[in-house]
């Protein structure tokens, strides 16, 4: 059976001396991974499609088995991503997340175009940090885990303090704080900002600017979740913490670039 489907190259393996194994995560069908015969060679047609974070059109013969993708259209290369190394890293790391948390050929346009969005905001320069962390928060729900962010926990009081406890997975409010000694306080702020990227579309949420040690708190809270709750640790993180513990190996920025004001 041959079918035309939209979609972005999320993961590729090396297959002999001249084939790809590509997977890719299609608008239409979900997670599909598929047999690219010569895309290694660079005279391949299907070598410029089969690059990392391409956004294309593919068609794919599909029979017993693994499907051949046998012809595709480039429609965005995304290659500002593959060309800087921090937004390589980041996107990379999206891109494992989304692999590893969604099943084959099970559709999911929601998380299509949340990647599609993901990915676009990387490209067009983006806090590339802040976008990953709106990835990790939204898809805790595909991961089955869902913490309590819209009230407290415990009591169920949507006003007041909050703080992040592990172990109540989501809020307390100060009148609960005793019941887990470990809870994370939270300011204001920044219960917001968890709220936004949980539950607000990224096309929203694509200007937010966030400090440094925001970043870095949102960070800890969200993998830790995963590690705990869902046993997930991403190979594509142990690069991006090394990058990000040694950026004075990283290019320079201009001083007034725009974007980082």
């Amino acid at each position: 059976m041959q079918s035309q489907l939209e979609g972005i190259v999320i993961r590729t393996m090396p297959y002999g001396e001249n084939n790809k194994i590509v997977t890719l995560f299609t608008r239409e069908a979900g997670k599909i991974t598929c047999m690219a015969r010569g895309a290694k060679k660079p005279a391949s047609r299907l070598a410029a499609i089969t690059q990392p974070f391409t956004h294309g059109t593919y068609s794919i013969y599909k029979g017993k088995g693994m499907g051949t993708l046998q012809a595709g259209d480039q429609l965005e290369s995304l290659r500002h991503i593959r060309e800087d190394i921090m937004s390589t890293a980041y996107a990379s790391y999206i891109t494992e997340l989304v692999d590893r948390l969604t099943e084959q050929d099970e559709p999911q346009p929601g998380i299509y175009e949340m990647l599609f969005q993901a990915l676009h905001a990387i490209e067009e320069g983006y806090d590339p940090e802040a976008i990953t962390l709106f990835v990790e928060w939204k898809m805790l729900q595909t991961a089955g885990l869902a913490p309590t962010l819209h009230e407290c926990a415990n009591c169920g009081a949507t006003e007041g303090e909050f703080a992040f406890s592990f172990q109540e997975l989501g809020f307390l409010c100060h009148r609960c704080f005793h019941i887990d000694p470990y809870i994370i306080r939270l300011s204001p702020a920044l219960v917001k900002v968890i709220r936004t990227l949980y539950f607000v579309p990224i096309e929203r949420v694509g200007s937010l600017t966030l400090k440094k040690e925001s970043k870095s708190l949102l960070k800890q809270i969200v993998r830790t979740i995963y590690e705990e709750q869902a046993g997930i640790r991403l190979k594509s993180r142990k690069f991006l913490e090394q990058l990000e513990r040694t950026p004075e190996f990283l290019p320079k920025k201009a001083e007034d670039d725009p974007k980082d004001s």
